[in-house]
């Protein structure tokens, strides 16, 4: 009795180890076809714009930065939308515009 509840209490730590594995990952994007967040870092304090603008630009919309916090732990905020004059039949038949709208 004594050894099987000592195994158990052993092999414990080794059974909750990988339901832990990845608990204070802090991913460094996260959006859709809405919008998005960034995770600060001062490596993107000048290429945030353009990492919204590249993920807003994979469904034809224009980004828009609506937060900005600088400290680690927090993140940058943006949405996409459509860009003003957008018309839906138009781009069916002639395609999206090949400008990029900041």
């Amino acid at each position: 009795m004594r050894k099987g509840l000592l195994a158990a209490l052993l092999l414990v730590p080794f059974a909750a180890a990988p339901a832990a594995a990845g608990f204070l990952d802090v991913r460094p994007f996260e959006g859709n076809d809405t919008g998005g967040i960034i995770a600060w870092s001062p490596a993107i304090a000048h290429v945030y714009r353009d990492i919204a603008a590249a993920h807003c630009a994979q469904w034809n919309k224009a980004a828009q930065i609506t937060s900005v916090h600088r400290r680690y732990g927090d993140y940058v905020s943006f949405k996409c939308h459509f860009p003003k004059g957008y018309d839906p039949r138009k781009w069916m038949v002639y395609g999206p515009p090949v400008r990029t709208l900041y």
